[in-house]
């Protein structure tokens, strides 16, 4: 059986000697090297080429999220698990950027740990449970503060104009609804595809569903 070959990273010797030990007494998981920081890490992955790095977010000097960045852009093959006691959704958001394949906090079990090791010596990404709810609720932040900046240039007399081409209306029926000229209704049109950088109405419509028009004026009533 090929054994996973694992690189710690933390700079508490303690949490290293927990670490090795644990991952020690796994048939398949090999410690090959230990590192206190960031400098040393890099050193030891480019002799050791570990399968996968269990990284402690925090060190001293460079934090563990440049170390990972780092880590995949000159080890691509080495798999990394961030391991961190901070429940911070920004920190998920950004060792996935960094290229992490695990983000697991150091107050789970045991097994939670060695389960994220396997799972990305796999390829495959791992969040502790609690992350995994924090990002939810981040990435569903970040989705309604998109929707509102996608819209933030056009007046409210333009959304409602957008509504309406986003159903399909043609600029007669617009301005039946919104009791406007066709010849306003088309200067509205054109000044907001002027805004929104689009070519035509069909664009138009596309964005406001693309952007989801509809739950942003939900939001807003």
């Amino acid at each position: 059986m090929k054994r996973i070959r694992i690189l710690i990273v933390d700079d508490h010797a303690v949490v290293r000697l927990g670490l090795h030990t644990l991952l020690g007494d796994e048939p398949d998981l090999d410690v090959v090297a230990e590192a206190g920081t960031a400098d040393q890490a890099l050193i030891e992955v480019g002799r050791h080429r570990p399968d996968v790095v269990v990284l402690d977010i925090q060190l001293p000097g460079r934090n563990g999220l440049t170390v990972c960045s780092e880590i995949r852009e000159q080890f691509p093959e080495t798999q990394v698990v961030m391991l961190t006691s901070s429940v911070n959704e920004n920190f998920v958001l950004d060792a996935l950027r960094a290229g992490a394949a695990g983000y697991v906090l150091k107050q789970v079990g045991n097994e939670e740990l060695i389960r994220a090791i396997r799972a990305a010596h796999r390829g495959e990404t791992v969040l502790d449970p609690r992350s995994t709810t924090h990002i939810v609720n981040r990435l569903s932040d970040l989705q309604k503060e998109a929707e509102a900046v996608a819209f933030r240039v056009l007046s409210p007399r333009e959304m409602d104009v957008l509504e309406l081409v986003a159903q399909g209306r043609s600029n007669k029926e617009i301005g039946q609804a919104l009791h406007l000229s066709e010849i306003t209704v088309r200067n509205y049109v054109s000044n907001m595809l002027t805004k929104l950088h689009l070519h035509n109405r069909i664009e138009l419509a596309i964005y406001a569903v693309q952007h989801k028009l509809d739950d942003y004026l939900s939001s807003r009533a």
